[in-house]
């Protein structure tokens, strides 16, 4: 820190001590849940603050309200009848007493009756103004105050869009591709990008279904969509005083349907004079709404770096864990503070960058087709837990525990798991160690997507956009078979491993075994066991050394090979031939049998694959929304023939053939499982 830094933070510590000298409310209801809520709690509970849960029926026994001090039920499952209904949540905190909410992100936290039907009870909303809220919070609105604020903006349509003639007309005149988005809300839902007009009457209508649905208000804007840029936003803190600050950028660009996956802070591409001209832009338009509270004024980057304004979060963001970790400020202890009146704790010359901090959001989804998952956590063991601590460089933010279910009436975010390090690199390394050490069973997840980013070379060498999973994955991720390198560490340790369950004796010697599995080239090894119990495994004609570190029936399982390579293999199932593992996040099921054994196992028939080329299934477990088709109609490929709503996003349904409908299997407002029939075709 230089020396003017260091002399503002004098000065500021001897300004503000009778300020500091207080806790900002004595208790606080946190109107969220899962992992926000339980960030929150934390804060709050570090400075001495009651916290207050609120809690649906089916959360009865979560974690956040396990973690509070005391807990509310406001309502049954779904969300519009619990953590949405304002007068609850409202009623709950005047019950308890509590002097201030904390809305998290999602739910209400951009919703300016629900500050103002807190204010007029008495009750401070910790947040910004609702005037502020409702300006920025209309896309519309919002990019009309930017223009007028100077602030670099996309060209587009600044009004409502009637209907989908007046969209197909627009997005001609701005000329394609357009972007189709919900002018209320964010987080992707009521977003698509149209390429022509056909795609634009699509996109207006299942945009407008899904804003209405999301945020109870279906208008809609138009604007250019800026082909291959990256999403780049600047976190900025304010405060009733005057002061303005931004604590630097966040990269958002890894992202799918248009919600973020991976974030890292700083971006490994801006300039640090365009990263002052962003921050000032961001800065610029807080101070032209009166913003007072934590915010983030997201901009698309092009590969010039010309920066456009996007939309303005007026809220805590899911991803601001990075940006308290490259400056050490806690966004939420700021936001009890500005809520309670009080001056922001830092200046512009406080905030720096030290170090580099990536996240990655872990989601209850198939990593293939990006669909959410749900279930019960059979096993749930987070990485490091043991040294949790940020001196670690790991840190956690969930708000589950093993025995936790997913539901589908909300966001299937498992965590947020974020680590720390000097520079991105090890920042990189880190998280895929995190990952490795990260158990999630009884659900599918997205890890194995994850991982696979981390060691992508674009990635590595900050090549990315928001089109990037789209590039590297034009087929979409659907696993990844093993690498020469990786075959040669992971089948010896599975070896030991195997050798060390199926054979307790201890016995000395050699043993031969034959490793193979689905889409895996076999393998030949043979474990050799010392008379002092070490192991060797020989493979391709070489030697190496295999040290178990950890006791067989751990669920995670940790080897040492020659020069220091360590190996993290995660054990999920084992029938005494097929082990059911994650290697690199990436589920695996390899058997392992005496060549013997494997002679006869050839000899086996292979089972034939079920026909599903006429029925159309569920992709994912949801609510039947509509069927827009009858038995007996005939249908065009690629015509819409149903919607099924999950986590909140509408998926559409489409005829993969052209054909007679012959059977229709469900009706709207079915709750559906995964892979269960909805139409079958003659």
């Amino acid at each position: 820190m230089s020396r003017t830094a260091l002399l503002s933070q004098f000065k500021r510590t001897i300004q503000t001590a009778a300020q500091t000298s207080s806790k900002p409310f004595d208790k606080v209801l946190i109107a969220n849940r899962g992992e926000i809520a339980c960030r929150v709690m934390k804060t709050c509970q570090s400075l001495g603050i009651k916290t207050v849960a609120v809690h649906s029926d089916v959360d009865d026994r979560a974690v956040h309200v396990r973690m509070a001090d005391e807990a509310v039920c406001v309502g049954p499952a779904p969300s519009s009848e619990s953590y949405l209904d304002m007068e609850a949540i409202v009623q709950a905190a005047i019950t308890t007493g509590a002097q201030a909410v904390h809305p998290g992100y999602g739910f209400l936290s951009e919703n300016c009756k629900f500050a103002e039907l807190l204010e007029r009870n008495g009750i401070a909303f910790i947040g910004p103004k609702e005037k502020a809220i409702q300006a920025m919070g209309d896309k519309i609105e919002s990019k009309i105050i930017a223009r007028q604020a100077g602030i670099n903006c996309i060209p587009g349509f600044d009004g409502v869009v009637e209907d989908d003639a007046r969209a197909v007309e627009i997005a001609n005149e701005i000329g394609y591709p357009v972007m189709i988005k919900a002018s209320a809300g964010g987080g992707g839902k009521g977003m698509r990008i149209a390429w022509n007009d056909a795609e634009v009457v699509e996109g207006f209508k299942l945009s407008s279904e899904e804003a209405a649905a999301s945020f109870g208000d279906d208008r809609l804007l138009i604007e250019r969509f800026i082909d291959n840029p990256r999403h780049i936003e600047i976190q900025v803190l304010a405060d009733s005083h005057g002061n303005c600050i931004y604590l630097n950028e966040r990269e958002c660009s890894i992202q799918r349907r248009n919600q973020k996956v991976i974030e890292e802070a700083p971006s490994s591409f801006i300039t640090p004079d365009v990263r002052k001209a962003m921050g000032e832009q961001a800065v610029q338009l807080a101070r032209a709404v009166n913003y007072q509270s934590a915010g983030t004024v997201e901009f698309l980057v092009d590969s010039q770096m010309n920066f456009y304004f996007l939309e303005m979060n007026t809220r805590l963001q899911v991803e601001h864990p990075i940006t308290e970790c490259i400056t050490g400020v806690d966004i939420v202890e700021e936001m009890l503070r500005v809520a309670a009146g009080k001056a922001l704790s830092y200046t512009q010359a406080d905030i720096g960058i030290k170090g580099w901090a990536v996240e990655c959001r872990v989601y209850a989804e198939d990593p293939v087709r990006y669909l959410p998952s749900i279930g019960l956590l059979t096993k749930y063991i987070e990485p490091s837990v043991a040294e949790n601590t940020p001196d670690n460089g790991v840190r956690c933010d969930s708000g589950i525990l093993e025995g936790s279910c997913i539901s589908i009436h909300y966001d299937p975010m498992i965590c947020k798991l974020v680590t720390f390090a000097p520079t991105r690199r090890e920042a990189i390394s880190k998280m895929e160690g995190a990952l490795d050490d990260y158990v999630i069973d009884g659900i599918t997840h997205n890890t194995p997507l994850l991982r696979e980013i981390l060691s992508n070379e674009a990635f590595l060498t900050g090549d990315v956009s928001t089109k990037f999973l789209e590039e590297e994955y034009p087929q979409g991720f659907s696993g990844t078979e093993l690498s020469s390198s990786q075959r040669s560490e992971l089948f010896p340790a599975l070896a030991v491993l195997h050798h060390s369950k199926a054979n307790r004796s201890g016995a000395s010697g050699s043993f031969k075994y034959i490793i193979s599995g689905e889409g895996e080239e076999r393998g030949e090894v043979t474990v050799n066991v010392g008379k002092d119990g070490s192991y060797t495994v020989t493979m391709d004609g070489g030697t190496v050394p295999v040290t178990p570190t950890e006791s067989l029936y751990e669920p995670l399982q940790k080897f040492t090979l020659d020069n220091g390579r360590s190996v993290t293999v995660q054990q999920l199932d084992f029938n005494g031939v097929t082990h059911s593992i994650r290697y690199r996040c990436c589920k695996k099921e390899l058997t392992i049998l005496s060549p013997l054994q494997q002679q006869f196992m050839d000899m086996m028939p292979e089972k034939p694959v079920l026909d599903t080329s006429n029925l159309i299934l569920s992709p994912m477990p949801g609510s039947l929304l509509m069927i827009s088709v009858e038995e007996g109609d005939e249908v065009l490929e690629g015509t819409e023939v149903a919607v099924i709503v999950a986590m909140k996003m509408n998926n559409s349904l489409k005829a993969p053939k052209s054909g007679k409908i012959k059977k229709i299997w469900a009706k709207p407002g079915d709750v559906v499982d995964g892979d269960q029939k909805i139409i079958e075709f003659e």
